[in-house]
């Protein structure tokens, strides 16, 4: 098993890449991939978020460019704009490390497109990076010349599809030459991909890198109930009892975001907003302010989740249980990288049990925590009710059985005995509803105050 990556045997200029980064040892994915892609292999690489994708197939196309070509030599497609960006940073950082000029150019919708012609006239990027849609409009417009790229990435190949952006990814591939090598990367393979592979991939080398953990070990993950709480009031309190360093708040959708964000910033937090109606530009403001620690508060949809690299997050709130659940990994996912520790804290209601659950099979696991008198303190276990109700019903079938005996003919002080054990019974079950139901009457003039 490889250790470090100079047993890749890779340009001095790359290593010295690596080294900035402080990029030691490759990950599994990296370990397995980055060897069989020097090859020209084509591969399809199954992983989750933060397992080091990027740098596996950004390494072998540094490798194998020639610069002295004034051609296009790999493209890189991505769903979304700032997961483009965050490749083009890393891609030039390398780049900058070589003596001979490597051209990275980053094409995304939402940007200058006459501007970017012009420029295209006069010289052609060494290695394309952008959405879809933008690539593949200035390919139709005859400015960007593909027919020498040797090398496709496709990235986040299941959220392409999700998007609807798999048609232009195809248009983009079929202008590409035969021999293309071509590398998918996504956290699952939906069987709707799988033609699409078929059709331009014969035996790629397959690789499934199985998170041991699900989510980083560095992660606590925690768990609290917003039953009876003020859901906006109960976030603030988390950000502002937790002393985070940089926090990312997650909900369902931009108007919950934008809820969420004002709720904040009227209570004086300095609060960055990330979702789909941001305009690009702002967007992209926004993501470098960020990444410049201007803001300690970020309140984003999926959007953010998926792909983006935000250095340094130490929380992650999920204001809502994600509709796709996958999301859930993906979103905690943003802290607890790079073996650093994080706190993940995931907010939920009563109807969110069923998602709780199957999170939970995936091999998750939460804590229970709260919120008391301005302290996170541990919670009970929400299952203590089915724990007790299971207790309840063993001993009802206990009862059942003495019952059942009681119709035999036995001797009278035997009935006596049961007809007192049953009676017992009825009685804990009337006091433990009265302990229950005080319970809640109490619990609601709490509230009241």
């Amino acid at each position: 098993m490889t250790t470090e990556f100079k047993s890749f045997n890779l340009k001095p200029f790359i290593m010295e890449a690596l080294d900035a980064k402080n990029f030691n040892e490759p990950t599994e994915v990296q370990n397995k991939l980055i060897p069989v892609i020097l090859k020209n292999k084509s591969v399809v690489g199954e992983s989750q978020t933060g397992s080091g994708k990027t740098h596996t197939f950004l390494i072998p196309i540094m490798e194998k460019l020639d610069a002295t070509k004034d051609q296009v030599q790999a493209i890189v497609t991505t769903p979304s704009r700032e997961l483009a960006d965050q490749i083009y940073q890393a891609a030039v950082q390398m780049a900058e490390f070589s003596e001979t000029e490597i051209r990275v150019a980053n094409y995304v919708g939402g940007t200058d497109k006459k501007r970017q012609v012009e420029k295209l006239k006069n010289q052609q990027p060494h290695i394309v990076i952008g959405t879809p849609g933008r690539i593949l409009d200035l390919i139709e417009s005859q400015a960007l010349k593909t027919f020498t790229a040797e090398t496709l990435v496709i990235d986040e190949a299941d959220m392409t599809l999700d998007m609807g952006f798999l048609e232009e990814v195809d248009k983009i591939a079929s202008t590409l030459p035969t021999n293309l090598q071509m590398l998918v990367f996504s956290a699952t393979i939906p069987e709707n991909l799988k033609p699409f592979l078929k059709k331009y991939m014969e035996n790629p080398v397959v690789e499934h890198i199985k998170n041991e953990t699900v989510i980083s070990d560095t992660i606590d993950n925690w768990l609290i109930s917003t039953k009876g709480q003020d859901n906006n009031k109960l976030i603030y309190d988390l950000l502002t009892v937790g002393h985070p360093y940089l926090a990312m708040v997650f909900a369902n959708t931009k108007q919950r975001v934008n809820e969420i964000s004002e709720y904040l910033k009227q209570q004086g937090l300095k609060v960055a907003t990330i979702h789909g109606d941001i305009q690009p530009r702002e967007r992209k403001r926004v993501m470098k302010s960020i990444q410049n620690l201007d803001f300690q508060y970020v309140v984003a949809t999926d959007l953010a989740a998926r792909g983006i690299d935000i250095e340094g997050v130490s929380h992650v709130i999920n204001a809502e249980v994600p509709t796709d659940l996958e999301f859930f990994i993906h979103r905690v996912g943003r802290t607890g990288r790079n073996g650093m520790s994080g706190v993940a804290i995931t907010l939920y209601e009563p109807q969110d049990e069923e998602a709780i659950n199957a999170l939970e099979k995936l091999g998750i696991n939460f804590d229970p925590k709260a919120i008391r008198q301005g302290e996170i303190v541990d919670s009970y276990d929400r299952n203590r009710r089915k724990q007790r109700e299971k207790s309840q019903k063993q001993l009802d079938t206990k009862m059942i059985g003495l019952v059942k005996k009681k119709k035999k003919k036995i001797k009278p002080g035997y009935k006596r005995k049961i007809q007192v054990a049953i009676s017992d019974n009825e009685k804990q079950k009337r006091k433990i509803e009265r302990r229950h139901s005080d319970r809640a009457k109490r619990k609601a003039r709490k509230q009241d105050y």
